[in-house]
């Protein structure tokens, strides 16, 4: 190997090398970009989060509680004392059926698709007043979970333990985002009544805290892409290691020449 063929070699592992980097611009969450509202720029967005409303398939978990426990134990589908488990709220709870309603013991059928968990309360508080006063019900959502995948610390699926998560504190029970996850094209699916729903949105412009996907809801799909080219990208200590050595070599053949 001639030194101009060396040197245009190295030239070539240099620029692969640092094209496999990624910038900082490339990391860095809510930058600015262009003008911002007043309020966004003091950093208060007032967002209110939307409600989950309820869809077939869903699963509720339903307890009524009254001063006498047989009232209780005919309305619960799994009688028994001690904490409520995720294996024992799946095994009690109520699945919305493909017309919307869910059925209950001695009531029948109740309508409650497109309904929040809140107004089903009511709902039901309203009904069973006629078979049991002063009775306490708990409604809650058992497929309460967010799945995120992709270029994250660790894909999976996993429950929402709150009402109000955000996007980033959704990533962050994930590991937040690999280096080279492109955060200007994260995606999430959002099951709706009308079918699923993908919205593409940037993590690094601001204007996602003023985004109605800035809360993720129950079922939400996460998916953080890669970026251009990531699986054409070397590791930089591969990179180290063909240069040491070519580095080595071209060192050895100079020896040889010289001697001859």
């Amino acid at each position: 190997m001639t030194s101009k063929q060396y040197l245009f070699l190295m030239l070539v592992l240099c620029m692969a090398f640092f094209s496999s980097c990624v910038s900082r611009k490339k990391l860095t969450y809510l930058q600015y970009s262009g003008s911002i509202g007043t309020e966004q720029a003091a950093g208060r967005v007032n967002l209110v989060p939307l409600e989950y409303k309820l869809m077939p398939y869903d699963n509720l978990y339903i307890n009524v509680v009254s001063p006498d426990p047989k009232w209780s134990a005919m309305f619960n589908p799994v009688a028994g004392e001690g904490t409520i488990t995720e294996e024992s709220a799946i095994l009690q709870g109520y699945v919305v059926d493909s017309e919307g309603n869910i059925e209950i013991p001695f009531v029948g059928k109740v309508y409650v698709e497109g309904q929040t968990l809140n107004s089903v309360k009511i709902k039901l508080e309203s009904t069973f007043s006629s078979y049991v006063k002063d009775a306490s019900i708990t409604v809650r959502l058992v497929n309460n979970y967010v799945s995120l995948m992709g270029e994250v610390g660790s894909p999976g699926r996993y429950p929402l333990t709150k009402n109000r998560v955000n996007i980033f504190e959704a990533l962050a029970m994930a590991g937040d985002l690999a280096d080279y996850s492109d955060r200007r094209k994260i995606q999430l699916i959002r099951p709706t009544a009308y079918g699923p729903v993908v919205k593409e949105f940037s993590l690094s412009d601001r204007s996602i805290l003023e985004s109605e996907y800035y809360y993720v809801m129950p079922n939400d799909i996460i998916y953080a892409p890669p970026l251009k080219g990531r699986t054409f990208q070397m590791n930089s200590a591969i990179y180290s290691i063909v240069l040491g050595v070519l580095n080595t070599g071209f060192v050895v053949y100079a020896l040889i020449q010289n001697q001859n």
